[in-house]
């Protein structure tokens, strides 16, 4: 074939839909729109480009005077960046067993930031002080890693939410210890749309120290930033983001994605689609004998356990995955541009196979 006469071609159906993850779905159309409006001309490279100067201000809009946006490729190398800038070579970060940081992310916090994760069972994969209190000692143990900072997901792995006043409790239990605060906040947008609230009511306003913020899962093509809430807590972010390999060179295309979800409310549009979603699958799942939702549907997902050879027949039918394969435990991930017709169609599915 004459390469010169060979076109892109689609690869995909574009009609298949799936409750994998929000991860699946592609980019809203405002943000693709927004990245061809900064494509063209030429921009410094390395973050000293308009479009980076200007996410700045938008940043510090949601996040208050003293935020500093430091865009980043993903959110693995947002979460390892940002726990880089707040412990040192000793240091340890204490953080539920099922964190993402911990179960998800091939060891990079420890393998490439040099880290040790202190890891705590929880219910509902939220941490409190109480639970925090089971890793946090031995600061003068030279035989043990220093815990020096807290690291909690909103919204959880498992789809819970931290209040502003859970958060604060943590906050001010880890400061108490002279430990710093993370929060992994790659569905943030989720949660503020299921809570009701500026994204800075549970962040800089209840004393997060730094932030891993999400872009991919609301929307973008791909790109997060590491916001620094707390100048004094952090050191040589810029240098910590270049060496951990996360510093695009044409920066502008991941700065105009956060400039398109934060400057007005896609953020929050897309956000509240995709937890409503997430409502009537659950109100959809419940009406079916023999599937038990297990925890609270307070955000994008939800976690149900079923007879496994039902779930092996419904992934035939739509992607998901299993959350605990042994115990039988699903999850089922909605997203911005989930439709009604995606959720009935798939409780739909689900009711035939459970009668098979």
């Amino acid at each position: 074939m004459n390469p010169a006469k060979t076109d892109a071609r689609r690869h995909h159906d574009p009609q298949v839909r799936g409750f994998a993850s929000d991860n699946y779905a592609g980019a809203h159309p405002e943000v693709m729109a927004a990245l061809a409006l900064a494509n063209g001309g030429h921009q410094v490279a390395y973050g000293e480009d308009d479009y980076t100067e200007n996410l700045q201000g938008i940043v510090r809009s949601h996040f208050g005077a003293t935020a500093e946006a430091f865009p980043v490729f993903n959110g693995t190398g947002a979460n390892v960046v940002a726990l880089q800038a707040v412990t040192d070579r000793w240091g340890a970060v204490i953080c539920a067993e099922s964190a993402h940081i911990n179960v998800d992310e091939g060891g990079a916090p420890e393998r490439m930031g040099g880290l040790k994760l202190l890891t705590v069972p929880t219910p509902d994969g939220k941490l409190t002080p109480e639970l925090i209190d089971r890793q946090a000692y031995g600061w003068e143990d030279e035989h043990r890693a220093m815990p020096q900072v807290v690291s909690i997901t909103q919204s959880t792995e498992l789809g819970t939410l931290y209040t502003p006043e859970e958060i604060r409790a943590i906050c001010e239990h880890a400061h108490a210890h002279g430990m710093r605060v993370h929060l992994d906040g790659s569905r943030i947008a989720n949660a503020a749309a299921s809570l009701n609230v500026p994204m800075r009511t549970f962040t800089n306003a209840v004393g997060v120290d730094i932030l891993s913020l999400g872009g991919t899962k609301n929307g973008a093509l791909f790109g997060e930033a590491v916001v620094v809430l707390n100048q004094d807590a952090v050191r040589k972010m810029k240098h910590l983001r270049k060496m951990s390999m996360q510093l695009a060179s044409k920066m502008r295309f991941v700065s105009v994605q956060l400039e398109a979800l934060l400057a007005k409310d896609l953020w929050l549009r897309n956000a509240r689609h995709a937890n409503e979603m997430a409502q009537r699958l659950a109100e959809g799942v419940r009406a079916v004998h023999g599937v038990e939702i297990l925890y609270p549907v307070q955000a994008n997902g939800v976690f149900a356990k079923l007879p496994h050879d039902v779930s092996e027949r419904l992934q035939k039918r739509f992607r998901f995955y299993f959350w605990d394969e042994a115990a039988g435990v699903v999850r089922w991930m909605c997203s911005f541009d989930t439709t009604e017709e995606d959720v009935d169609a798939f409780v739909a599915a689900l009711k035939e196979e459970m009668a098979r």
